[in-house]
């Protein structure tokens, strides 16, 4: 047991504070945290919540106690978590009254101090019996309201410790008869006493300490030290009214216990402790339902579990640990199994048409470690996803190994096989690129009350973190490999390799899922449902979008086309094979020489219509030569205008024909060399 002790300046006696933990600490209790103040108890309230004090003595006077539980309430340093014992001699109406030093009102205070439990010396005897005095209780009561002549007691101060005074003033007047008894017997006196006699007041102080009679309030008897030991009251706040729930004698060691003690939050806890265990129920969460239920009844009640007594005297913490959710586990599950029987399924197809030329030229053998990868890292699910409520922790280890192997040959058959895949085409790609420069001419290229102790299962190792950068570093760098050479090969077209597009599109989505999935299930170590639920989905889809990918359309190329004959088969029937790049390509050349037989074509028309041009002009000229020759040979003839002459050093033979062919008869051969040449197939 733990608690705390608060006193201000004033009453931070160290006589009293050192006689409370020496008690405490022989009676096994622990005080964790002790706090005093000036005027100001804001800090030390603060300090007693930071150090989860939950039993809390207070040692003050009635005003600073308005200040502290004014604190208290702004805290929240009350209600069922707590319980503070204060000194029971306050006003029975203190938390009431109105205080400019404090900023809460009534109604706060009220319910900041409900449940406290006060301790003060039993004023009254409670029984009616007569002392030495030849009075009870009752009795004196009675003759001191006769001697105050109707005032009202509230007001008189000193009334209430009038019975303490009373028997002080019987124990006086007993030991110094005691003594003087004594002394006679030795021939001495009374009136002998002063203040150097050592000898008279030992004798005094004898007959106090052995002092034993039933007074007004309770029985008298002192300690060695002197003090009284009186029966004490231990009452507690209910309802803003204070109950008697006990009594203790000191002298005897005797505890009187009521059993009306209440303490707050019961009701309200028993409530939330089934609520609780319904929801937890439904969420098949046996075993943290367990843990809590525990904890609750350790913690959160030290008398009677569940809510049923007084607080516990500390934060319990309970180790408790984590399952992953069976329902989550068994959803993944079943897709990790689908998963596993469409990869034996595209396996199978794969080596069963083997001998397809189309399968062939997809390089069947990696397709098959592909597939073989994606099954081993679907099988890696299940064992992911086993934990402490499958196995027992000494069986931890060897999944944690089986876990780790499973899921990384997985991954590095099937990612190893499409990046084989991918730098092979790559490789030829280069080549080709290297062999064209020579040829052609190019531009130059551009440059993440009861506490419960969550405990999860992890796989780990003294030097997991430099494994993790190793595994890390050297497979993100083939993920981003892969995607940069997916992409530099996305527009190249291989007989050797017909799927290497469907495989760049694996590698695409894998090298994505793989890049995010890694980050993200470190961040979420700590969820066991949403780290198991992130990395499982992502080796899921991946493998879905792999087999998917690479297998469903050569599975159903094969069924719409019916291409199930075997590379003999189609040389016999067919001689030759023209896979899709040549198809392409043949489609290609055949529309660039339909362009081309347009463009000559046109130009075509167009030499014919100046060839025509061309001869009109020059039969032209030949007649106005014959008209000029006819005039001249005339008598008296006039000479040709010379704007019909030809200009001179112009020939006057007549061009022979031979040069121009007939009209629409010309042909190809007689083409200007600038002509655009044809392209035939």
């Amino acid at each position: 047991m733990c608690n705390g002790t608060m006193c201000d300046g004033t009453m931070c006696v160290p006589q009293t504070l050192d006689d409370l933990e020496q008690r405490t600490k022989e009676a096994g209790i622990e005080i964790s945290v002790r706090q005093s103040f000036l005027t100001d108890p804001t800090v030390a309230v603060k300090n007693l919540k930071r150090q989860d004090a939950r039993i809390i003595v207070g040692l003050f006077y009635e005003t600073e106690a308005r200040k502290v539980f004014c604190e208290v309430f702004k805290e929240k340093l009350y209600g069922k978590k707590y319980v503070w014992f204060l000194i029971g001699w306050y006003a029975d109406n203190w938390f009431k009254i109105k205080d400019p030093a404090i900023n809460c009102s009534v109604e706060n205070m009220t319910e900041a101090v409900e449940g406290h439990v006060t301790t003060e010396i039993v004023m009254l005897n409670p029984e009616t019996i007569k002392g030495v005095s030849n009075l009870t209780s009752q009795e004196f009561l009675e003759e001191l309201m006769s001697r105050l002549g109707g005032k009202n007691p509230e007001e008189t101060g000193g009334f209430q410790e009038a019975p303490l005074a009373f028997d002080a003033v019987w124990a006086l007047a007993l030991a110094l008869n005691k003594t003087s008894q004594r002394l006679s017997s030795r021939g001495r006196h009374l009136e002998d006493f002063n203040y150097n006699n050592h000898d008279i007041t030992a004798e005094i102080y004898r007959a106090m300490n052995t002092s034993s009679f039933e007074g007004v309030s309770g029985h008298v008897v002192f300690d060695a030290q002197g003090s009284r030991m009186a029966m004490t009251l231990i009452e507690q706040l209910q309802g803003g009214m204070y109950k008697k729930i006990g009594y203790y004698d000191s002298s005897q060691k005797n505890l009187s216990w009521f059993g009306n003690d209440v303490w707050i939050g019961e009701e309200e806890g028993e409530e939330e402790e089934e609520e609780e265990g319904e929801d937890e129920e439904e969420e098949g969460e046996e075993e943290e339902e367990e843990g809590e239920e525990e904890e609750e009844g350790e913690g959160g009640g030290g008398g009677g579990g569940g809510g049923s007594g007084p607080p516990a005297d500390r934060t319990v913490v309970r180790e408790v640990y984590r399952y992953l959710s069976q329902k989550l586990f068994a959803a993944v599950s079943v897709f990790a199994g689908l998963g596993i029987v469409l990869g034996i399924i595209c396996l199978s197809f794969n080596i069963y048409n083997s001998n397809v030329r189309y399968i062939q030229n997809s390089q069947p053998y990696l397709n098959n470690m592909t597939a073989v990868g994606c099954i081993m890292a679907l099988a890696a699910v299940f064992p992911l996803g086993i934990d402490g409520h499958h196995i027992h922790r000494s069986q931890f280890p060897v999944v944690c190994q089986f876990r780790l192997w499973l899921l990384g040959l997985g991954f590095s058959v099937a990612y190893g096989s499409m990046f084989t895949k991918i730098w092979w085409v790559h490789t030829l790609f280069t080549k080709k690129e290297e062999k064209k420069k020579k040829f052609t001419k190019e531009a130059p290229k551009e440059d993440l009350d009861v506490l419960i102790q969550p405990l999860l299962e992890h796989c780990s190792s003294d030097k997991i973190n430099t494994w993790l950068g190793v595994v890390y570093g050297y497979k993100g760098l083939l993920l981003l490999l892969g995607i940069f050479l997916a992409y530099e090969t996305k527009s190249v077209s291989t007989e050797k390799i017909n799927d290497h597009r469907a495989v760049g599109m694996a590698i695409y989505n894998v090298a994505v899922l793989c890049l995010i999935t890694a980050p993200v299930t470190m961040i979420l170590s700590s969820q066991q449902d949403a780290s198991f639920a992130f990395a499982s989905l992502a080796v899921v889809f991946s493998a879905y979008i792999t087999l998917v990918v690479l297998f469903v359309p050569k599975i159903r190329r094969l069924i719409t086309r019916g291409e199930w004959q075997s590379e003999q088969q189609d040389t016999l029937k067919t001689g030759s094979s023209t896979n899709n790049n040549d198809e392409e390509k043949s489609r290609q050349l055949e529309r660039e020489n339909r362009e081309l037989q347009k463009i000559i074509q046109e130009k075509e028309e167009r030499v014919s219509a100046l060839r025509t041009q061309l001869a009109e002009r020059q039969a032209l000229r030949s007649r106005r030569r014959s008209n000029a020759q006819n005039h001249n040979s005339a008598p008296g003839g006039h000479p040709e205008p010379k704007s019909l002459l030809p200009p001179p050093g112009y020939p006057s033979e007549p061009i022979p024909q031979s040069i121009y062919p007939p009209e629409g008869k010309m042909s190809r051969n007689h083409c200007h060399s600038s002509q655009i040449p044809l392209l035939y197939k």
